[in-house]
């Protein structure tokens, strides 16, 4: 008698893996999607949560014809939840407030030129600090108040200043500068500066060497988590 081969059935275990892995992805990509659908950060998230509400439905539905997939598919939502009140709604509830000593200069309008700071020995006197050009945020998406500020140090280097600023707390919050100004509806191109350090308070960052001023004219807080535009401020030459 010939014995057939026959395809090994999945395992209980891969079941249990595969519904662990599918609501960690399901729930993970429905953050990712909708937290993008709307400009408004109270609707990206009320969407996020409406999605969380109808996998776990889904959920409950699976586990009434499969009891086995009770511990996977609660244990992926749980993780899922656990890391999004971590790092979507507790940055929400808590100001970040900090107090860097920021940089001043003088504007470049009022700065002496370099043919007119010379000592008497006949070198160049030292050049101070430039404040190149500034402006003050407003509300987008969300409140913004303080003043954003250019300035050239004597080596060359150049590093943008936020002073008495103060906008809501958010999750994935960063510091743009941008060609366009999202509170006319365009964020154009950008450069990321890195992490806004906090919601409040005066806070220095550095500037990529040659960035053009003319065009990356505007300084935008940007929620990466929802790409939501919080406050900006255009700049204008000092």
């Amino acid at each position: 008698m010939i014995e057939h081969a026959t395809r090994p059935s999945k395992t209980p275990g891969s079941w249990r893996l595969a519904a662990f892995a599918a609501v960690i992805v399901a729930l993970v990509a429905g953050i990712v999607a909708l937290g993008r659908v709307s400009d408004d950060a109270t609707v990206a998230m009320g969407l996020t949560t409406a999605w969380f509400g109808i996998v776990f439905v889904v959920g409950a539905v699976l586990v009434r014809r499969r009891r086995a997939l009770l511990w996977p598919l609660a244990l992926g939502y749980g993780v899922v939840a656990a890391a999004a009140a971590v790092l979507v709604i507790a940055p929400t509830l808590f100001d970040k407030e900090v107090d860097e000593r920021v940089v001043t200069g003088t504007p470049a309008s009022q700065a002496s030129p370099p043919e007119d700071r010379a000592q008497r020995d006949g070198e160049a006197a030292p050049r101070g600090n430039v404040q190149l050009a500034s402006g003050s945020f407003g509300p987008i998406a969300h409140p913004g108040t303080g003043a954003a500020a250019v300035v050239e140090l004597p080596p060359g280097e150049r590093v943008l200043t936020l002073t008495d600023f103060e906008t809501d707390p958010g999750p994935d919050l960063r510091l743009y500068v941008s060609t366009g100004d999202p509170a006319s509806g365009d964020l154009g191109d950008f450069e990321d500066l890195g992490a806004l350090k906090g919601n409040v308070g005066n806070q220095q960052y550095s500037l990529p060497n040659g960035l053009d001023l003319r065009r990356y004219s505007t300084v935008v807080v940007w929620c990466r988590a929802f790409s939501v535009a919080f406050t900006s401020a255009p700049l204008a030459s000092s």
